[in-house]
């Protein structure tokens, strides 16, 4: 099913466990926002290696907002996958549950988008990634939403104007 063009999302897909322990947290018992956002970041960037079969960094993160607090003792189950491949770029979407030592207590906690560049190993320069090749209904739907995340990336980082724009024009042009 896998060619030079493209890989399944399931090739590369990651589910990561941690514990949360006391060093983990801030007065309150809560986990830090910045260790959730490392472990995220690892995840991503394990998926992302997998998935471009070169070394990876971390370009952008899109936007993370923390729902339910994650509590000393509680276990959190971070889920990645790569949405979408661009010429050296991949997209992460990272889904973040957490639930008590025995699995009681489960609820969505966090959830993000990271964009990853593949480097050559020799030149440290960005090299071309395989394709993804979505299956699932949900593979296709953000598989095909990617591209205006992207395009909005682009133009929040300065790198496009929004009438470069060609999914998102019509959010900044007047009708």
């Amino acid at each position: 099913m896998e060619g030079k063009e493209g890989k399944l999302v399931a090739t590369s897909k990651l589910v990561m466990n941690e514990m949360i322990m006391p060093n983990d947290t801030n007065p309150l018992g809560n986990l830090m926002g910045g260790y959730l956002m490392r472990w995220m970041d690892i995840a991503c960037a394990i998926c992302a290696a997998r998935h471009c079969g070169f070394q990876v960094v971390t370009a952008s993160v899109d936007h993370i907002s923390f729902y339910e607090p994650i509590k000393l003792g509680d276990v959190i189950t971070l889920s990645a996958q790569v949405t979408r491949a661009f010429n050296t770029s991949v997209e992460v979407y990272v889904e973040v549950s957490a639930a008590d030592l025995t699995g009681s207590n489960p609820r969505q906690s966090n959830h993000a988008y990271f964009t990853f560049v593949a480097l050559d190993e020799v030149t440290g320069k960005p090299i071309q990634v395989p394709q993804v090749i979505p299956i699932t209904t949900e593979e296709k739907k953000q598989y095909e939403a990617a591209i205006r995340r992207r395009e909005l990336r682009l133009i929040l980082a300065g790198k496009i104007k929004p009438e470069q724009a060609k999914e998102l024009r019509h959010f900044f042009t007047e009708m």
